[in-house]
């Protein structure tokens, strides 16, 4: 008898005849993994919580939530349908924020969203633009075609004369927006556009990214402002803003989300409402609403439609 099967029956034997139970320990094996792979697992791990999926209007991109008080940098492109200036922001936890565009650059491709917020969030640091390199590993995260949280790699192919970064990381529509990684899981530039010749619109393998060196600049110059469309004297004048409902609402006045802790979610506004009058005036143009709120008001008379119902609520700001 082998060693091995003599060892199996002296344990089978003294087990017989007792009723004692007799565990014995089951090792675990942990995983292991490359280097590499370890160290993409790090980036999305460092980077993910950070990196946000945008809606205005009808399109959709990414973002990356910079400081933790809500301040998001994505592209000029992605925001530029945003009704009012305001879009609709998710984490990669699901939570949802209603955010203001305070600033854009139409020709790097490059804006601002601050959230509405108090929540102190996650944040994907700026790398230091000396450390850029072409032939570095790079990663991309991002919301390509509405799928939030997709990863891809690379390398940095081509630094640009203008600074902009060329990579054969995967980015497809949806991603622009979101953070091109190094491995340290820092941002070191905005993606924002990839080469597609014909009419086949697929990913070859050259895609285009803003440098951190130019969205440092463009962040410091603009971190400060809060409201984008009021001119500079309005903001100096009267620091108190005009109270807000806390919902995003389209062209025909259809409520699209409701920001949790708002006027809007404490009088029970949702998804789907239609806000059709205001005092007892008929609601035709966003205008309307905005001046309303621009005079400071205490309270007012909202007319709600939720399917065939309508009501009249009293909002206290």
């Amino acid at each position: 008898m082998k060693p091995q099967s003599l060892l199996l029956g002296v344990l089978s034997a003294s087990l017989v005849g007792s009723s004692t139970v007799v565990s014995l320990p089951v090792p675990t094996v942990a995983a292991e993994f490359s280097v590499e792979e370890q160290t993409t697992i790090d980036v999305y791990q460092i980077a993910s919580p950070a990196v946000v999926t945008i809606k205005a209007g009808r399109g959709s991109g990414s973002g990356s939530i910079i400081s933790a008080d809500g301040l998001v940098l994505t592209n000029d492109h992605v925001v530029r349908d945003a009704r009012n200036r305001r879009v609709q922001v998710m984490t990669s936890e699901g939570e949802r924020y209603v955010g203001q565009v305070i600033a854009t650059d139409r020709r790097n491709d490059l804006a601002l969203v601050r959230l509405q917020t108090r929540d102190r969030l996650p944040t994907v640091r700026i790398a230091d633009p000396d450390g850029i390199r072409v032939g570095q590993r790079v990663y991309a995260i991002g919301s390509p075609f509405g799928l939030s949280g997709t990863l891809t790699t690379g390398i940095l192919s081509r630094i640009a004369d203008n600074g902009d970064l060329q990579t054969d990381a995967a980015i497809n529509p949806g991603n622009s927006g979101g953070p091109l990684l190094n491995s340290q899981g820092e941002l070191i530039g905005v993606n924002k556009a990839i080469l597609s010749p014909g009419r086949t619109g697929g990913n070859i393998g050259i895609g285009f990214a803003t440098s951190a060196t130019v969205a440092r600049t463009f962040i410091a110059q603009n971190r400060s402002s809060r409201v984008a469309e009021s001119p500079p004297e309005t903001r100096q004048r009267s620091p108190e803003s005009p109270p807000r409902l806390g919902v995003a609402i389209d062209r025909r006045f259809v409520v699209q989300s409701v920001e949790r802790g708002s006027v809007a979610d404490e009088i029970g506004l949702r998804a789907g409402d239609r806000l059709l009058g205001l005092n007892g005036r008929r609601l035709r143009r966003v205008e309307q609403l905005l001046a309303f709120l621009n005079t400071r008001p205490r309270s007012a008379i909202l007319t709600v439609g939720r399917g065939r119902r309508v009501a009249h609520v009293r909002v206290n700001f």
